[in-house]
């Protein structure tokens, strides 16, 4: 587990306990440990569930994405990979009550040019001084 060797003290707690938990699901059949309910601490639960939903949403080279409305009805009912049952049932809850709100989010980040813009600082040059 090399999350749990380069994530050392507590600064990266949080960011280890996402990197080495985020893909177990709440009904135990996850990895790589395959903890379930309380097991799995909270932050790795929602990274988790926004992963599938980013996962979902995004072109792959085996697939084309898939809209809001099919991603949020895959995570609520499930297909042949996603169940509802891999996520804290409080946290689908959550989502599908802000789902509107996602969508909005999420969608704002589909102009590549656009996100750039609002984002400057990714292209400015890093000056260092020697």
């Amino acid at each position: 587990m090399y999350a749990e060797n380069l994530l050392t003290g507590d600064y990266f707690e949080t960011a280890r306990k996402i990197a080495l938990y985020h893909h177990e699901h709440y009904d135990g059949s996850g990895y790589p440990f395959g903890l379930k309910d309380g097991e799995i601490p909270i932050e790795a639960q929602i990274v988790g569930l926004v992963d599938i939903y980013d996962a979902l949403r995004s072109k792959r080279s085996y697939k084309e994405p898939f809209s809001h409305e099919q991603s949020l009805k895959i995570l609520l009912k499930g297909d042949t990979r996603t169940k509802p049952e891999h996520f804290n049932p409080t946290l689908l809850e959550i989502f599908n009550s802000y789902e509107k709100e996602i969508k909005e989010i999420y969608e704002s980040f589909d102009n590549e040019e656009e996100w750039e813009e609002r984002y400057l600082w990714t292209k400015k040059e890093i000056k260092t001084s020697y």
